[in-house]
Formats: structure tokens, C-alpha cells, sequence
């Protein structure tokens, strides 16, 4: 059985919410033989219920959804289909990536969630390419530029560490950074 850490932000988790939390988003486990501890936030803001969902499994492949409603039971319900139809969406390359055993291709075997366009076993299409110069900056820089190209996202060199960084605009209205290393 999957682990579970439950939070909740401006909710109490109440014993019947925890549990139905891991009852419906623990239906995610019986696609995979190993998924590590699952990640639930729960969120109440300006009359909006937010769920967040982190699952990782073997291998390294972080499964994420984000569901928002006037309830928090539609809110869990959404996001474990949207969970699900990401594995669907996914089912090939998921199959190609475990080869050696780990994802249980049996269990998509009943179309549990239709999804309106099936691609599986097309590869990615890149419709663009850019090329540009990654320019030493520090964070609060490659923010403000960002910004005036009316970009949800910059990349950009730490002037400090030289590495390669990304600053992103989150959903909240805040900001995010990715930083490289090693």
C-alpha cells in the first residue's frame, strides 16, 4: 500500500478526508509496482477548493495534477482523472520506459477514462525552435525580464554560479526557480 502525506492549507484534515483522499488518488497505484510517498496538499482560498497531487515513481517520473472547484471532494475526484488520463495519454512511452517491469500496461487494458484525441504512439512534436544567448544575470534580473517580454517563463545564467537557471510564473501569482547543478 502507498504512503501518504496529507497537508492542508486554511482546512483541517478531518479523519473522513484523509480517507478518502488515499481511497480515490491510491487508485493512481495500481498502474505502477512502485510509487513512492504520495503528496496531497489541500488548499482553501477566496471560496476555491485546490487540490495538488505529487506521485513519484520508480525511475524518476513525477506524476502531478491540480484540480480547483467550489469543492474539495470534486476537486479530489478531478484530479485523480486527470491523473489517470495522463497515463493513458502516456501508456506507450511509460511501457517503452519501464520495459524491464514496473508499470502494469494490464491495468489500462479497459478504457477507464476516454480521452478525446489518442496520440500514444506519436512522438512529441516540436513546433519551434529558438536560439539565444543566456545571459549572466542574477534572479530578481531574469524576473524583471521575464516580465517585460510578457514571458511565463525565463531562462538565464546565475551571474554568481554560472549554472543555467529557470524562473517561471506560478499560478499563484508568484514566481518559481529551477536551478541546474549537479
Amino acid at each position: 500500500m502507498a504512503t501518504f502525506t496529507v497537508r492542508g492549507k486554511n482546512i483541517e484534515i478531518t479523519p473522513s478526508l484523509r480517507e478518502y483522499v488515499e481511497k480515490r488518488v491510491g487508485k493512481v497505484t495500481k498502474y505502477f509496482d512502485n510509487v513512492g510517498e504520495i503528496s496531497v496538499l489541500l488548499t482553501v482560498s477566496k471560496g476555491r477548493h485546490i487540490v495538488e497531487v505529487t506521485v513519484p515513481v520508480q525511475g524518476g517520473i513525477l506524476l502531478r495534477g491540480e484540480e480547483a472547484t467550489m469543492d474539495m471532494y470534486t476537486s479530489i475526484d478531478l484530479v485523480v482523472e486527470k491523473l489517470e488520463r495522463q497515463i493513458h495519454k502516456q501508456k506507450t512511452k511509460l511501457a517503452r520506459r519501464f520495459r524491464g517491469g514496473g508499470f502494469k500496461a494490464e491495468a489500462l487494458q479497459a478504457p477507464a477514462v476516454p480521452d478525446k484525441q489518442d496520440d500514444t504512439d506519436e512522438e512529441y512534436k516540436v513546433v519551434k525552435t529558438k536560439r539565444f544567448i543566456v545571459k549572466p544575470m542574477d534572479t530578481q534580473e531574469a524576473i524583471m525580464q521575464m516580465n517585460l517580454l510578457n514571458h511565463n517563463f525565463f531562462v538565464f545564467r546565475d551571474s554568481e554560479t554560472e549554472d543555467v537557471n529557470v524562473v517561471y510564473k506560478r499560478t499563484d501569482g508568484n514566481y518559481g526557480l529551477i536551478e541546474s547543478g549537479n
